[in-house]
C-alpha cells in the first residue's frame, strides 16, 4: 500500500520534478565549490519552483553556514543536504484529519470557485470509503445548480448518500438536515461542500459562519475540521487565497488540487512557511481515487527520488 502511494505521488510530481528537482541536480557539477554563483544560482532555482523566499533562503543561509564550517565539502552529497532541509522546512506541515471521538467528525470544504473544491470533496468520500468509513455528503453550494448536480452525480459514482435542497436554498438548513442525518445514521464522517467565494464577497463568508455555527449546535466540536482547497497550478496567488481564507474562517488544513497539472509543486514549502497550516491532502489526477494524505519525507523523496546521487 505505501508503495502504492508514493508511486502515484512520484508521477503526479512528474511535471514539478521536471522543473525544480532537475533544475536542482543541473546545478551540479562534479568538485564544483559551493561559492557564490551557486548559491545564487540555487536561489533562483529554489524561488522560481515555488518554493518561497523564506524557505529559500533558509537553506541556502545553512549550505553556507555549513560549506564556511566545513561541516561539507564540494565533494559531499550536496543534493542529500537540500533534501534534508527541505524536510526539515515541510516539519509539521502533515498533519492527519481531526477525527470526532464520539460521533460523526465533520469536515466543512471551503474555497473559491474553479480550485477543484466539489471535485476535493469526492475524493475525500472516496478515499474515507475505501478506508471502511461510512460517508454523507451535504451539499450546501445552493447557489449555483451546476455545483449541486455536480456533487449529486459524484455521489452516485463513489456510492455514498447525499443531502441536498433546492436551488437557492438556504445552505444553513441543509446543514441542518445533513447533521441530524448523520447523527441517526451512524455516520463516521459528513463532507459538507459550500458554496465558492472571494473574501471581498462579504453575504457568502457570513454564510460560512452560519453553517458553522448549524452544525456546532448538532453535533458537538464541529466542524472539527476546515479544509481549504487550493489550486496548485496558481502558485504563489494560492497563499493569497489562503490568507484571505484564514482571516475570515478558522481553517485547519489545505486540500491542494492539480498538483499533477503543475511545475509549481514546491508551493507546499511556501505555503507552510508563511502561513503554517498543514496540507492534509493532495490531488494527483482526474480519477475519483486520485488523492493522497501528504506526507511531507515522501513528497521530498518522490520529487528528488530516494537517492542522492546527482552525478
Amino acid at each position: 500500500m505505501a508503495f502504492k502511494w508514493l508511486s502515484r505521488l512520484t508521477e503526479g510530481l512528474t511535471k514539478t520534478r521536471s522543473k525544480l528537482a532537475d533544475g536542482v541536480r543541473n546545478l551540479f557539477r562534479i568538485g564544483r565549490k559551493v561559492d557564490a554563483q551557486f548559491l545564487e544560482e540555487l536561489e533562483e532555482t529554489l524561488i522560481l519552483g515555488d518554493v518561497g523566499v523564506e524557505a529559500t533562503r533558509r537553506i541556502v543561509e545553512d549550505l553556507k553556514t555549513r560549506y564556511r564550517d566545513r561541516e561539507i565539502t564540494a565533494q559531499d552529497n550536496l543534493l542529500e543536504v537540500i533534501k534534508n532541509d527541505l524536510k526539515e522546512s515541510l516539519r509539521g506541515a502533515d498533519k492527519p484529519i481531526t477525527f470526532n471521538p464520539s460521533g460523526p467528525t465533520v469536515v466543512m470544504i471551503v474555497g473559491v470557485n474553479g480550485t477543484g473544491k466539489t471535485t476535493a470533496v469526492a475524493r475525500l468520500a472516496r478515499l474515507f470509503v475505501d478506508e471502511g468509513k461510512s460517508v454523507l455528503l451535504a451539499a450546501c453550494d445552493t447557489f449555483r445548480a451546476a455545483a449541486d448536480e455536480q456533487l449529486a452525480i459524484w455521489s452516485r459514482r463513489v456510492g455514498v448518500d447525499i443531502v441536498r435542497h433546492r436551488v437557492g436554498a438556504d445552505p444553513g438548513a441543509v446543514a441542518f438536515d445533513a447533521a441530524q442525518a448523520a447523527v441517526a445514521r451512524k455516520i463516521d464522517l459528513l463532507l459538507v461542500d459550500t458554496a465558492g467565494r472571494l473574501h471581498t464577497q462579504e453575504n457568502l463568508m457570513r454564510e460560512l459562519g452560519k453553517i458553522r455555527k448549524v452544525l456546532a449546535k448538532q453535533i458537538p466540536g464541529a466542524p472539527h475540521e476546515v479544509l481549504l482547497v487550493l489550486d496548485a497550478t496558481t502558485g504563489q496567488n494560492a497563499i493569497v487565497q489562503a490568507e484571505q481564507f484564514r482571516a475570515a474562517t478558522d481553517v485547519t488544513g489545505i486540500f491542494l488540487a492539480k498538483l499533477d497539472g503543475t511545475a509549481k509543486g514546491g508551493i507546499v514549502v511556501a505555503i507552510k512557511q508563511k502561513l503554517g497550516i498543514p496540507v492534509k491532502f493532495v490531488g494527483i489526477g482526474e480519477k475519483a481515487d486520485d488523492v493522497v494524505p501528504f506526507d511531507a519525507g515522501a513528497f521530498i523523496d518522490a520529487l528528488f527520488g530516494n537517492g542522492g546521487d546527482v552525478g
